[in-house]
């Protein structure tokens, strides 16, 4: 299995980069996330690979951590989620985000996801939970909090994509009612920007 690649970048298009490893290209599929933080062309990159195996095709994922890549393992292990998905959900939400919505059963995070629903949320979460390494106590708390303040802010008509958006500019170990008041802050800004 090639698990790790280390070369010059050869090409850098919108889901999927090349990678010259001693004169042989490698084509990567990666995420925005991983995308953006590759550097320029021409510039030596390093990527966390998976190989993905199917009878009529290689394919090579590439993450810029092992987390990542350890979580895009996780998910494509579970039935009904092909690497697509797995990529769209490492697309979606940071590798402690994903923990923190398993950990606190929060399916809207997980259905802000393009192609998942709550029922597809819910078995997803039932799947992982086993298999991830769940955080501390106090992710648990702070999780909590962040599902009751999106559970709320979709009962005042809030879509989920800008909720999760309102949410990665609030710090996760304030009080409910701090967090709230950020977060509607936060979606005033974006409101009044469009």
């Amino acid at each position: 299995m090639i698990g790790r690649l280390r070369g010059l970048l050869a090409v850098k298009g919108a889901d999927r980069v090349v990678l010259d490893v001693a004169g042989v290209g490698y084509e990567v599929a990666v995420t925005p996330r991983s995308l953006a933080e590759l550097p320029a062309v021409g510039e030596e990159a390093v990527l966390h690979t998976h190989l993905h195996v199917r009878e009529d095709v290689l394919q090579l994922y590439g993450f810029a951590s092992e987390d990542e890549r350890g979580l895009f393992r996780l998910l494509v292990a579970v039935s009904g989620v092909g690497p697509k998905l797995a990529l769209a959900i490492l697309a979606t939400l940071r590798p402690d985000e994903l923990r923190r919505a398993v950990l606190t059963d929060d399916a809207s995070a997980l259905t802000a996801v393009p192609g998942i629903g709550n029922r597809s949320a819910q078995k997803l979460m039932l799947e992982l939970r086993p298999k991830l390494e769940l955080p501390d106590v106090e992710l648990a708390s702070s999780g909590s909090v962040a599902g009751e303040v999106r559970q709320a802010l979709e009962g005042l008509g809030y879509q989920v994509a800008e909720i999760h958006q309102a949410m990665r500019e609030v710090p996760g170990d304030l009080s409910l009612e701090e967090t709230l008041r950020l977060c509607l802050q936060e979606l005033g800004k974006r409101r009044r920007a469009r």
